[in-house]
């Protein structure tokens, strides 16, 4: 074996331990494809760059594009710092939260803070109202969310300071969401999620289609996983700009 070939095995630990298969999941993928036909000529093996190639890329293609809006973010970040300052003067501006990330790796994600400071107590007391299955964690009109912080959520800025994630090589800007529960709650056939860097956005967070549950989610994350090259990575920046812009969000 070459020492490529052992690089690539241990970059891809859990497609290779866990060795299981969208195929394998308790229901079928097809509905990710008829919402994103668009999905199905994409074909990575295909592509110019693949593997360790693609993965420098990526890196490459994050950095240059932070550097490139930088003059731009760094003004947006200066504002929503000081409107949640001038909000709530005594407390921090961010949040942070610990994540799930590439190969079960646990993690500070960064977030503008948008609640208020006993939202991690007050959350097993709201759990009778939980919309989803727990771990997973939503409900209409969360009474722990600030009136600056529902803004910033509405415009998705909440999520902009991950990019100090994506600069430390945490995350990426695509790939599938970060979870705040940790990989020993995932059924076998999840773990395929955790084989790649954790993104700011996804195939998900473009279609918002169906369910919202986790096991519903982790279908979309395998797919783009399937899937993933340059040109999706493109496509899914440009289709969450756009989505952003007409006011859905892609969180």
């Amino acid at each position: 074996m070459t020492d490529y070939e052992e690089e690539e095995l241990r970059s891809e630990p859990y497609l290779l331990e866990i060795g299981t298969t969208a195929e394998q999941a308790p229901v079928s993928e097809t509905f990710v494809y008829e919402e994103a036909p668009w999905l199905v000529g994409i074909d990575p093996g295909r592509a110019f760059l693949r593997r360790r190639a693609y993965r420098y890329a990526k890196r490459f293609k994050d950095l240059l594009l932070i550097g490139f809006f930088s003059p731009l973010l760094v003004p947006l970040f200066l504002v929503c710092a000081i409107a949640i300052k001038l909000e709530s003067p005594r407390l921090g501006v961010f949040f942070l939260q610990k994540r799930t990330g590439k190969d079960g790796q646990r993690f500070r994600m960064y977030k503008f803070r948008t609640m208020v400071p006993e939202a991690e107590i007050d959350k097993e007391k709201l759990r009778h109202l939980n919309n989803l299955n727990w771990p997973d964690f939503k409900m209409d009109d969360d009474p722990r969310v600030t009136m600056v912080g529902r803004l910033l959520r509405r415009l998705s800025l909440d999520e902009f300071p991950q990019l100090i994630n994506v600069l430390r090589g945490e995350m990426t800007l695509v790939g599938p969401r970060p979870t705040s529960f940790g990989p020993e709650t995932y059924a076998k056939w999840q773990h395929q999620r955790l084989a790649v860097v954790p993104g700011m956005t996804g195939l998900w967070q473009i279609l918002r289609c169906g369910s919202t549950e986790f096991s519903h989610r982790v279908h979309y994350d395998l797919a783009y996983i399937r899937h993933q090259c340059l040109w999706l990575d493109v496509q899914i920046l440009f289709r969450t700009v756009r989505a952003v812009l007409v006011n859905r969000g892609p969180y």
